[in-house]
This record gives C-alpha cells, sequence and structure tokens, in this order.
C-alpha cells in the first residue's frame, strides 16, 4: 500500500509539473526564434564578409592595376522616337590609354552622362591594343589609315616637335604616350571616323624587332642597310 501510495504520489507530481513543461517548450521555440535571430546575424556577418571580400578585391586591382589615361573625345545628345514621344539620351566616345604603348577607344549611350562615359570607358578598356613605340616618345615608321571617309596620315618625328595633331586624333596619341608625332586628317571631321582611322594607323605599326624576328635577321642587319656603318645600328639596335 505504501508503494502504491508513493506511485500515485509521484504520477501527481508528473502530471502536476507537466503543464509547467509547456513554457519550457515554448521556451526553446523563442529560442529557436533568438537561434533564428542569431543564424540572421550570422547570415548578416556572412553578407559582411563578402561585402568586405569584394572591398578587398576592388582594392587589390587599384593598387595592383596600371593607372589609365582617360580622355572624353565626343559627346552626342540622341533621340529616340516611340510611341509616347521622344526618348532622349546620350552618347560618348571615350580614348582609355596607359601612356605606355596601349590605347583603346570605346562608345557608350545611357539616359545619363555619367552612365554614358562609364559604359564608354568599360568599352575602350576592353578593346586595348599595344603599339610598339620607338624609344619610348614616338612611332616606328609613318603610316596612313582609311575608315569611311576619313583619312590620317601620321610620321614620327625627332624629339622636341610635340604632338602635332588635332582634336580626336590629339587625344589617341597623348593616352598612346606618344611625345612626338606629326599627323594630317582629311576628308572628315567626324569624332568616330577620325579615331577609327587613327586606329588603322597605329595597327600597321611594327618594330624592327618583329620584323627581323619574322625574316630571321639580326635588328643590325636591317637597320645598316643603306649604307649606314655597323657601330651605328648596333647602337640604335641596343636602343631598340
Amino acid at each position: 500500500m505504501a508503494d502504491e501510495t508513493e506511485n500515485q504520489g509521484v504520477e501527481i507530481a508528473v502530471e502536476a509539473a507537466a503543464p509547467e513543461a509547456a513554457p519550457e517548450g515554448r521556451g526553446p521555440r523563442g529560442g529557436r526564434g533568438r537561434g533564428g535571430g542569431d543564424r540572421g546575424g550570422q547570415r548578416g556577418g556572412r553578407d559582411g564578409n563578402r561585402g568586405r571580400r569584394d572591398d578587398r578585391r576592388g582594392q587589390g586591382a587599384e593598387e595592383g592595376g596600371e593607372e589609365l589615361i582617360e580622355k572624353l573625345v565626343h559627346i552626342n545628345r540622341v533621340s529616340k522616337t516611340v510611341k509616347g514621344g521622344k526618348r532622349f539620351g546620350f552618347a560618348a566616345l571615350v580614348v582609355v590609354g596607359d601612356g605606355k604603348g596601349r590605347v583603346g577607344h570605346g562608345h557608350g549611350k545611357a539616359r545619363e552622362v555619367p552612365e554614358a562615359i562609364q559604359k564608354a570607358t568599360a568599352a575602350a578598356k576592353k578593346a586595348m591594343i599595344r603599339v610598339p613605340l620607338r624609344e619610348g616618345r614616338t612611332l616606328h615608321h609613318d603610316g596612313r589609315g582609311h575608315f569611311g571617309a576619313g583619312l590620317v596620315h601620321v610620321r614620327s618625328a625627332p624629339q622636341g616637335t610635340g604632338i602635332i595633331a588635332g582634336g580626336p586624333m590629339r587625344a589617341v596619341f597623348e593616352s598612346l604616350g606618344v611625345a612626338d608625332v606629326v599627323t594630317k586628317s582629311t576628308g572628315t571631321s567626324n569624332p568616330y571616323n577620325m579615331i577609327r582611322a587613327t586606329f588603322e594607323a597605329l595597327k600597321e605599326q611594327t618594330s624592327p624587332k618583329s620584323v627581323a624576328q619574322r625574316r630571321g635577321k639580326k635588328i643590325a642587319d636591317l637597320l645598316g642597310r643603306g649604307g649606314a656603318a655597323a657601330p651605328e645600328a648596333e647602337a640604335e639596335a641596343v636602343v631598340e
């Protein structure tokens, strides 16, 4: 009898404690809510980490990347006729170069001027070409470029000549890093055609080193033609 009484007392105690277990059960749910907040905080931390990682990548690109010269050549207001009227936007022409023999041009259109310039700059960076320079200041030889109605002539020049070019062509040579050049543009004043014709002329530029490799000869042999003295040709080859 005593054992049965004790068992009944234990069951009554368990049943009495059962209602109090529910809040404890809700407590963990609340804890899960708090845990959810913690997980949200963890997600926020991960998002924050991603943001910091992107920042680091941006800083690394700025620190490790080269400095580019960006020049806005031309900006034009354009319009598109739609059902409700006209939509106005802007078109930008940008030239980008590193001042060490690489240059590119790009075109971008947008509803606002800064966005158009940004698009044109991104396009110019993707379309950069390398042009061999003599002594890092002028072209190796004369050239001619043609695009549309535009025709341009470029000539190498002695030191101290400067950049004799106008408008869009000057922006190209300044971004390229050329210090001495003489140019002439005929046929059109359209900046787009002038820029493209200039790039056609620059793409034809070759260096004595590349010509010597293609022909299987030495640079001194190429520069020594025309009766030039061998020592002078050797010295000029070293400069190249």
